[in-house]
């Protein structure tokens, strides 16, 4: 808002924010977004040990759906029957971030 003001209404240079500490390129967004627009990833996120393992993690979580809540199973549960039945060699943090966006 502050540097807004002096590029548009006081009509100095999109240089002189430089002594806010700001690029050139960051004012002229700020210039055309009222906004931000936000990061977006180029790329999908690479899970090297847990892509595998996606559609069993998917499976239980679509039987789940049909039983009582009480009786779905935890991101814990989930792990120790990945290690149990499947030999899943991963970590249990990344499945557990996981386990809440799958289908």
């Amino acid at each position: 808002m502050y540097v807004e003001r002096f590029v548009l209404r006081v009509g100095v240079s999109v240089r002189w924010p430089r002594e806010f500490g700001l690029s050139r390129e960051t004012v002229r967004k700020m210039l055309e977004y009222a906004v931000p627009p936000g990061y977006q990833r180029q790329q999908p996120i690479k899970r090297p040990k847990l892509g595998p393992w996606l559609g069993v993690i998917g499976a239980i979580l679509a039987d789940d759906k049909q039983r009582p809540v009480k009786q779905r199973h935890t991101a814990k549960r989930i792990f120790d029957r990945l290690k149990d039945e499947h030999d899943f060699t991963g970590g249990y943090t990344p499945l557990r971030s996981q386990a809440g966006s799958c289908p």
